[in-house]
């Protein structure tokens, strides 16, 4: 993780003209700098504002007039001092006009951005906006509840920047929404978000941990003891409570429970010994149980598993973090820069350098799989076609 802030970076962050290290590092750093989060939120409010400025074409006759103009003043010798006062008054006018309609454009979408309240659409049965039936749309302000029963669902249009869909038997409340922030709660139920904006722009408060969207497609559950499961499908999402923090990037899932926080997360295929011994060791109260635990997460890692070992750098300590440290080592060993003493004292920067490298084993093992998959998926396929050739 940077060290020092990244100012000078958020420009072209925020246009997507860094590279896919550089962006996941500086979002990282902005979930935990305030500094340099607030001068983001400032810079990505301008961006927005600019790309959703209206396009408009202007008039035949304002190019010409300024043909017209330009020769005029050749045929003078007076070009340098062509200025804003000789200029055709319709042309004046037309430039007049654009201001008004881009001035226009801006107070548009800064009242879109930060109106109370966002467009529900009802998919089955009957949702319910506080203590009202939804007719087919509805309008959730802030501090209302959204409420599906058994047999309905809804849609919610976050703003501008994403939607949500909300299963039956849950509970929402829209907590803020303007343009640098749109936060839910999620009391209880179920809840699939598609999110297309920058980094850090929409949160879900739950009983037992904060999500913090980074560019994402993710399900959170919550059940009715206020337990929470996040399993992210696109992007990264960071599950926090406190000074408690998971990275769960996508194919990942990571439970969080109340007054503990976020677990620590796992790869959907990890065994289920492993899956097992992670959950008694993330909320087992008991330290005796912790450590045979860890020993079965150690000895039954496989390299994509280095995601949950690398987060439990941070939860274990002495003896039990040099075995940690090893172990992920010996997989994958760490990058120049990137000592073994810096690690286990939690340098910052030395860990998010080892972090980086353990996600190239991470997405070729994603890519080994789909590709193992695909030569299944067509060797069925073709051997389904040579037999219908055969009959034949």
């Amino acid at each position: 993780m940077f060290s020092k802030h990244v100012t000078k970076l958020l420009s072209a962050y925020c246009q997507g003209e860094v590279e896919a290290a550089e962006s996941r590092q500086i979002a990282e750093h902005l979930i935990a700098c305030n500094q340099c989060r607030a001068q983001y939120d400032e810079i990505q409010l301008g961006v927005k504002l600019a790309q959703r400025l209206p396009q408009l074409s202007a008039p035949d006759s304002l190019w010409l007039d300024l043909q017209n103009n330009i020769a005029t003043k050749n045929s003078t010798r007076t070009r340098a001092r062509f200025s804003f006062h000789s200029w055709r008054p319709q042309f004046a006018g037309a430039l007049a006009g654009l201001f008004l309609i881009a001035g226009l454009g801006v107070l548009w979408l800064y009242s879109r951005e930060t109106r109370p309240f966002w467009e529900v659409a009802r998919l089955n049965g009957a949702p319910r906006i506080g203590s009202s039936r939804m007719d087919e749309k509805g309008r959730l302000a802030v501090g209302q509840w959204l409420e599906t029963d058994g047999g309905s669902r809804a849609q919610i249009e976050v703003g501008s920047i994403g939607q949500v869909e909300i299963d039956p038997n849950t509970r929402v409340r829209l907590v803020e929404t303007k343009a640098t922030e749109h936060r839910l709660e999620l009391q209880r139920g179920k809840m699939s978000a598609r999110i297309w904006a920058p980094p850090r722009l929409f949160f879900v408060d739950t009983p037992a941990g904060v999500a913090a969207d980074l560019g994402c497609a993710y399900t959170l559950e919550v059940d009715d003891q206020g337990a929470g499961l996040l399993h992210v499908t696109s992007g990264w999402v960071a599950l926090q409570l406190k000074d408690r923090e998971s990275m769960v990037p996508a194919g990942a899932t990571c439970a969080t429970r109340p007054g503990i926080g976020p677990g620590t997360p796992y790869f959907d295929d990890a065994s289920d010994v492993f899956r097992s011994a992670l959950a008694r060791f993330d909320f087992h109260e008991s330290q005796e149980t912790k450590i045979p635990d860890l020993d079965l997460l150690l000895s039954d890692a496989r390299p994509r598993d280095t995601l949950t070992l690398w987060h439990l750098l941070g939860r274990v300590e002495g003896n039990d973090r040099v075995r940690v440290y090893e172990r992920i080592a010996g997989i994958k060993p760490p990058p120049a820069g990137v000592t073994r003493e810096g690690v286990l004292q939690l340098n910052e920067q030395m860990l998010q350098l080892w972090k980086d490298e353990l996600e190239t084993t991470w997405s070729q093992e994603s890519f080994l799989r789909l590709h193992k998959t695909w030569i299944k998926v067509w060797t069925g396929a073709l051997g389904k076609v040579n037999g219908s050739r055969g009959k034949k």
